[in-house]
């Protein structure tokens, strides 16, 4: 792209300066200044600036005062236009360098390096991306282009006067916009097309006749599921264009619409039939298969022959079966190393962990899956059965093996089947799989006694084992020939040079006879582990008991550390050691993991060793009160001032105190997990307050979105084992907590039911927190259900009940609420009143987060007063706090308002853009009533900007949300949709 119109000329280059010009930075992409270093030179008057961007733009090519007195100032040049050319160089070189602006022939160049000079870079980084694509790698030219557009700092050439700035600046708009479109048809290609439908509704609506632009709108939108909005684009485009300029679309834009109205499969692609095509990931998953691998012949040729075989039958699909240890992972990934020569295009590996009772769901595994082989997230569907569809389409023409290890049954295994000619799966488990249809079963045995002794020799050493050949006859006896437990034993032997054979077999023989049970099912599991933990001290046998009672993933060190009541840095020596007997694993630093068959070894160790008995529940006790007391100080640091962590269960454990918010919500969001299992775990009577404590304290839990599902099940699990166990005070938390998860998702006739029989069983509970939430709760859920005199009286209830327990912040939320329901009934004043004293009882308490929830009430307000800035300025508080505090939510609700507030200041495409945005962070959370009110909006937005079609789509999908769930706004939105409204 060349600078000033004509041609570059290369020879016509002046050389640039040595010396310390090369310190000197340029900028055009934006108003025109220069840097030495990083300071700032002084900008100029604004006829300097544009003698400065004449030059940069002319590559260091020299230019006559007369061509510089034509860019300056045009056909109307002032009396004295030389002299203030010269007035301007002269002020201008003694800003620069030395030697940087030189006079030549009756003209000025400046000498400078190219990539001084933004332009230069930008233009770079453009020709570097058109090779990338070329070259077909779209993700790098993605990237090269948006370091290009980033380059710019709003308008090219701002605020620089004369005709050739003003040339010049429509001429490099006109490129940015080529970059930008190029980009955004990247993003198709690579499968962005959700995250690229805001942008190009907000590009459509300022460039409403670039066609270009319609159809890549057309096309995300497509790609995105929404077919009937992007049909409605081209109806709007066609008008549009009959209108202001009397003709149809273009061709290419026509052919878009039929393929969309024809359901063009090809079209659906991510990648343009134009572009090369895409690469094909080759996964190579397997584990590495184990260096003393040991007999197994029979069954190595059997599997083997069957995967060699491959390419000709449908599929290949062999299930081995066996008890826990019996070698089947070793054996199947031992085969699968063999047969890669006859899979090219990879091999698939996953963990299906069906010993547990956490066992892999399918499309979780199906996601891991698709993404592996090279499938972009954005083109994963939801839904299990979609998936599998995807991942069959994937594999098929190609030559994969996949590895199903541990499988729970053949429903879990299913769906991840390749199903295709030339794939095959290797598949192993606890159970024989006879429903897995077509099926190769293979029931894989102990070892013989010669394959046993192989193994332990060969682990052991052959010089130790051979002058003491029958003691080590007799430990793979005891072993039982299982290959796990025979492992097991000769690592520990191994790693203990002073132990001779004899004494290994002496041990197996005095402490092990339960090795006969060997085929009584999970007891082969616990005979196997007791060789190491019969070699444990005393405190590592202990530790080894007492970390696997707790539910969980896994446990952090302080969470060990309670469990164990040692300091921190005992429990890691400790933990350390364990790790080091491979019996626990560190899942990541200061964390660690349980194999799923260890840890019910070792619950059964604990049952069976730890006394008195009163530990284990000692050691759980301890565990919740470090959760309970951790979660407190994570809800006390974020919403300071709330009365909550005072009517808590008391804590005899302490436990982590943070400093900084960030931190505390990392703690929160990396054990959700954990904490959620187990208090699910701690339903029962003795721990049942404390477990409903905890699970309110980890309300973040649930209102980011992040683990609503997870959080909204055990809160039910809670409230039924209160129920059951006659506590009215834990029911009454637990219904507290359910009705508030329920109002967060639009379930709000189940949210009122339980925020009443809440507000009853504290009442006869004396328990003044749930009495005080449960009406604002309900006051909420009448607002929303358009029932405002009912709101307005159980708000005014809890305002009352917050101020009698002097709880400043809760009297702060029923004071928003409350504003709520004084605007929805046109009391405008009352409401900004109102929601302004929320926010001051919030910024005195120092509380951001519910602070930036006083915010978005107060937005609200001023929006509907018709104050649009100050509203649109508290909104975007909120959101800050909002996207700080991970609250998924309420980022997603406060864009919406945003675009509210956008549509009564007349910007209809910035309220497009908004309303796109919330639609993506509300994904997956807040309901289909929410959902339903963003699509309102985004309507109205799109009829704002003429695009009436797309707009009546998302009426139509906002109208049958709120028709499902018999809610009022469905009045609304068919007056939209009406021929009157239409018009």
């Amino acid at each position: 792209m060349e600078r000033d119109g004509g041609p570059r000329v290369p020879e016509q280059r002046a050389p640039a300066v040595p010396g310390d010009s090369g310190e000197l930075r340029f900028s055009v992409l934006g108003p025109v200044r220069a840097w030495r270093g990083g300071d700032p030179l002084p900008p100029g008057s604004p006829q300097q600036r544009a003698l400065l961007a004449a030059l940069l733009l002319r590559d260091g090519r020299t230019a006559t005062a007369g061509e510089l007195i034509d860019a300056l100032w045009g056909d109307e040049p002032p009396s004295q236009a030389l002299a203030a050319v010269r007035t301007y160089a002269s002020r201008l070189r003694k800003g620069l360098s030395p030697g940087v602006l030189a006079t030549e022939a009756g003209g000025y160049a400046l000498r400078t390096r190219p990539d001084q000079l933004d332009l230069n870079l930008a233009q770079e980084l453009a020709t570097d991306a058109e090779k990338a694509r070329a070259a077909g790698d779209r993700n790098q030219a993605r990237a090269l282009l948006n370091k290009s557009l980033g380059l710019w700092d709003g308008e090219a050439l701002a605020s620089v006067p004369g005709p050739y700035a003003e040339t010049q600046r429509a001429r490099l708009e006109e490129w940015r916009l080529q970059l930008t479109e190029t980009r955004l048809d990247l993003d198709l290609e690579v499968g962005c097309h959700a995250e690229a439908v805001s942008e190009l509704t907000v590009l459509t609506a300022a460039h409403p006749l670039r066609e270009l632009l319609r159809e890549l709108l057309m096309l995300a939108l497509y790609r995105s599921g929404r077919q009937a909005e992007a049909l409605a684009v081209y109806a709007d485009t066609r008008r549009l264009l009959a209108e202001e300029l009397g003709v149809d679309p273009r061709p290419e834009l026509a052919q878009l619409q039929q393929r969309i109205l024809q359901a063009d499969a090809e079209l659906a692609s991510p990648v343009e039939e134009h572009a090369p095509p895409p690469t094909f990931m080759r996964p190579a998953q397997l584990p590495a298969t184990v260096p003393d691998f040991t007999g197994r012949v029979s069954f190595v040729q059997e599997l083997s022959k069957r995967l060699s075989t491959a390419e000709g039958s449908v599929m290949a699909v062999s299930a081995l079966a066996g008890i826990g240890g019996v070698g089947k992972t070793t054996l199947a990934v031992h085969v699968a190393h063999t047969a890669r020569t006859y899979f090219p295009d990879g091999q698939l590996y996953v963990d299906l962990q069906g010993a547990g009772t956490r066992a892999a769901e399918p499309e979780n595994v199906l996601g891991s899956f698709l993404r592996a082989l090279g499938t972009p997230d954005a083109l994963i569907p939801d839904s299990l059965d979609e998936r599998s569809a995807l991942y069959r389409s994937t594999l098929d023409g190609r030559r994969i093996l996949v590895l199903l290890d541990n499988a729970r049954d053949a429903a879990q295994v299913r769906p991840l089947l390749p199903g295709t000619e030339g794939c095959a799966a290797l598949v192993t488990s606890r159970v024989r799989m006879v429903d897995l249809a077509g099926a190769h079963l293979v029931d894989l045995d102990v070892m013989s006694p010669e394959e046993a002794l192989q193994l332990f020799t060969r682990i052991v050493g052959e010089e130790r084992v051979t002058t003491e050949r029958k003691a080590a006859l007799d430990v793979v006896a005891a072993c039982g020939f299982l290959p796990l437990a025979i492992r097991i034993a000769a690592s520990r032997l191994a790693a203990r040079r002073t132990w001779t054979v004899s004494v290994l077999a002496a041990k197996l023989a005095d402490e092990r006879r339960r090795l006969d049970e060997l085929q009584a099912g999970d007891l082969a599991v616990k005979a196997t582990f007791e060789l190491g933990y019969g070699a444990l001290d005393r405190a590592q046998a202990r530790a080894f008991r007492l970390l696997g009672l707790a539910d969980g993933p896994d446990l952090s060190l302080a969470a060990a550390a309670a469990v164990l009541d040692l300091p921190l840095h005992d429990a890691e020596d400790l933990l350390e050691s364990l790790v080091d007997t491979s019996l626990l694993e560190s899942a990541a630093p200061g964390r660690y993991r349980y194999h799923d068959l260890v840890r019910l070894y070792a619950r059964a160790c604990a049952e069976r060793d730890e006394q008195p008995p009163s530990e284990r529940e000692a050691a759980l006790s301890r565990l919740l009160d470090f959760y309970l007391a951790t979660a407190a100080s994570v809800y006390a640091l974020e919403r300071p001032g709330d009365r909550l962590v005072d009517h808590l269960e008391p804590t005899s454990y302490q436990g982590l105190s943070f400093t900084d918010r960030h931190d505390a919500q990392d703690w929160l969001y990396a054990e959700a997990n954990c904490l959620l299992a187990f208090v699910r775990q701690c339903s029962g009577a003795p721990t049942l307050r404390r477990a409903v404590d905890l699970l309110w304290a980890c309300v973040d839990l649930a209102e980011s979105g992040a683990n609503s599902k997870q959080y909204e099940e055990v809160a039910a699990i809670l409230r039924e084992a209160a129920h059951a166990a006659g506590d009215q005070r834990a029911e009454a938390r637990a219904l507290v907590i359910l009705a508030n998860v329920h109002q967060m998702v639009g379930r709000f006739e189940e949210g009122d039911e339980e925020a009443g029989q809440a507000h009853r069983l504290a009442e006869a509970a004396q328990d003044p927190l749930p009495s005080c939430w449960a009406p604002n709760i309900r006051g909420i859920i009448a607002l929303f259900q358009g029932r405002h005199a009912e709101g307005e009286t159980n708000l005014t209830r809890s305002l009352e009940r917050f101020r009698a327990v002097q709880d400043r912040a809760g009297e702060a939320s029923a004071l928003c609420n409350l504003s709520r329901i004084r605007l929805a009934t046109g009391r405008t004043s009352s409401a900004i009143a109102l929601a302004q004293q929320g926010i001051d009882i919030y910024d005195g308490l120092g509380h951001s987060l519910r602070g930036a929830n006083g915010r978005y009430a107060l937005g609200l307000a001023l929006t509907q007063a018709g104050q649009l800035s100050e509203a649109s300025q508290r909104l975007h508080e909120a959101l800050v706090v909002f996207r700080d505090s991970r609250q998924r939510l309420w980022e997603g609700m406060t864009l919406c308002r945003l675009a509210e507030a956008d549509l009564e200041g007349h910007k209809p495409a910035q309220a497009a853009s908004n309303a796109e945005m919330a639609l993506t962070v509300l994904r997956g959370i807040g309901g289909e009533w929410r959902r339903g009110n963003v699509l309102t909006v985004l309507g109205r937005a799109l009829h704002g900007i003429g695009q009436t079609g797309r707009a009546q789509v998302c009426w139509r999908e906002a109208l049958s949300l709120y028709e499902a769930l018999g809610s009022a706004e469905a009045a609304e939105v068919r007056a939209l949709l009406s021929p009157a409204a239409a018009a």
